[in-house]
């Protein structure tokens, strides 16, 4: 066909060249389309599908005895369940952002939720997985919650249904919009005094078709019926649950309290500075945490009812994928689609005495991660070390581009790319780094060090950052942490924020208009 001729292929990319694809929606122009087509032969459709703030423990393919979830296990049935794959930066938008550019938290400098991708990204040499899918001719979609910042914003993404937080009554996103037009508000579960008293968990005040994460799955199914694009299209969805509110609707608030698994206790010496500081809801404190009032803990029968209603909630998500799975069998390419299935971090649910997340108990930061692919025709479980940001290299990979060398990411072992298995996980928060070999997790805070071995004590119940008998452990991990904390600081200061090289080695070194290092031209800096 003509797409394979030389010529005609290098005129394609001169067209492309000179039609910059983010100017308008590069589906709709011929020759773009027509790029895509030639570059994207013989490569599958990839379906990525994150809820937010899932733990492993709360689905029936990872042990839990207290619910089904039988669409997401379908998904590792006919593919692989990694079982030791953590979040570097359990926290919403850290996690979201390495999950953008498969770069740690130091590197992208987005450490905590106050913190995004500064705007010019770009013109640090970086892109954003869904950009460089788009340059492989895959036509990009995402639709849910993505956390970015602007929200509206698409970072490559070629098309966005927004529902972007079912907290956030104040962005009028595509959810918003939907609710209103029924007369129904994002916020009205704030209303109800159960949620105030049982610390956000209440029964939906919404009827089920109108929760935000029907929302979300009902838009995924309706895009993919309707595409008829002949680019193979790359889709993250976004689920906004199960993460707080805990606001189940009322067909899905059917889980006994007495069936749900009891919290872990809390140690006093590990956790209370964490406690203390107001780091977590379950801190007393005058200070509203989504208009809830910290002035009392929540009890243990909180916790429990809290754990019912996410359990609720994740059982809706499972009916919404089972439906994605559905209308991707229906439109004749689910065995030419790659799905993914993993979450931004996990939720305490009262583990330590904590809510919410933030730090390096198994609870925050183990997740679930897996994997159909159509070459897979059997389960296997995995228990390879895997991150988050795994996935960003994993996509990249499938889309048959090459792994940028600026990303920490890897792609996942088991889908035939090119592997390189870890020997450790390194995370890193703005308030707390991590390392974890397989047995020992190492975490350091600014209120102290836990070092636990997880082979012996999975609960994490027992600090031997002090044992005697730890310390060549101790000291090991501990250099190989301060190891990677100063190499990523190191490759984050010449990540393309300046010259790779010294300024003194160009020959226009101090002749007016030399070529200021980023981010600022020198005409900009020194012009009258």
């Amino acid at each position: 066909m003509a797409s394979r001729d030389p010529a005609y292929s290098s005129l394609l990319t001169i067209v492309a060249l000179l039609c910059p694809l983010s100017y308008f929606d590069r589906q709709f122009h011929p020759y773009c389309t027509q790029l895509r087509r030639a570059n994207a032969m013989d490569r599958p459709n990839i379906v990525f599908i994150m809820p937010d703030q899932l733990r492993h423990d709360f689905l029936s393919c990872y042990g839990a005895d207290f619910i089904e979830t039988p669409n997401i296990d379908a998904l590792g049935q006919q593919g692989i369940c990694y079982n030791q794959a953590y979040s570097e930066h359990p926290v919403c938008v850290p996690a979201r952002a390495s999950l953008l550019t498969g770069m740690n938290a130091i590197k992208n400098g987005v450490l905590s939720n106050g913190q995004y991708l500064r705007d010019d990204y770009q013109n640090c040499g970086l892109q954003t997985w869904p950009e460089l899918l788009g340059e492989q001719g895959y036509y990009t979609v995402g639709t849910g919650k993505m956390h970015f910042f602007p929200w509206e914003k698409r970072f490559g993404f070629d098309h966005r249904i927004i529902a972007e937080d079912k907290l956030w009554g104040f962005i009028e996103d595509d959810y918003y919009h939907y609710l209103n037009a029924a007369g129904y508000s994002k916020t009205a579960f704030a209303d109800l005094p159960e949620y105030h008293q049982n610390h956000m968990a209440c029964i939906s005040p919404l009827p089920w078709e109108y929760t935000c994460d029907h929302f979300v799955g009902r838009e995924s199914t309706r895009w993919i019926e309707e595409y008829e694009g002949e680019a193979p299209f790359a889709m993250m969805i976004g689920f906004p649950g199960p993460h707080s509110p805990y606001d189940p609707a009322p067909e899905y608030a059917q889980f006994n309290l007495q069936d749900m698994p009891e919290p872990i206790g809390a140690e006093p010496d590990d956790t209370k500075l964490m406690r203390t500081a107001g780091r977590t809801r379950s801190t007393p404190s005058r200070k509203a945490w989504y208009a809830v009032q910290n002035d009392e803990p929540p009890t243990r029968e909180t916790y429990l009812l809290q754990r019912a209603y996410y359990a609720g909630l994740i059982a809706q998500i499972d009916l919404e994928v089972g439906r994605i799975v559905e209308a991707l069998a229906k439109k004749g390419v689910l065995d030419n689609t790659v799905i993914i299935f993993s979450s931004d971090h996990g939720d305490y649910l009262g583990d330590h005495g904590l809510s919410g997340k933030g730090s390096y108990y198994e609870s925050a930061c183990h997740v679930p991660m897996l994997v159909r692919h159509p070459a897979l025709s059997s389960a296997s479980i995995s228990e390879d070390l895997v991150t988050l940001t795994d996935i960003t290299a994993t996509i990249v990979g499938l889309s048959g581009r090459p792994i940028p060398s600026y990303m920490d990411a890897r792609p996942l072992p088991g889908l035939g790319l090119d592997e390189e298995k870890r020997e450790y996980i390194f995370g890193a928060l703005q308030k707390g780094w991590m390392l974890y070999d397989g047995e020992w997790k190492l975490c350091k805070y600014p209120s102290g060090a836990h070092l636990f071995n997880l082979h012996e004590d999975p609960c994490e119940s027992h600090n031997r950052a002090r044992d005697a008998s730890c310390a060549d452990i101790f000291h090991r991990l501990d250099a190989q942490l301060t190891h990677e904390v100063m190499r990523s600081t190191n490759e984050a200061s010449f990540a393309g924020c300046i010259s790779p090289t010294s300024n003194s080695s160009s020959r226009t070194f101090g002749r007016p208009g030399h070529g200021r290092t980023y981010p600022t031209p020198w005409n900009e800096t020194y012009s009258d």
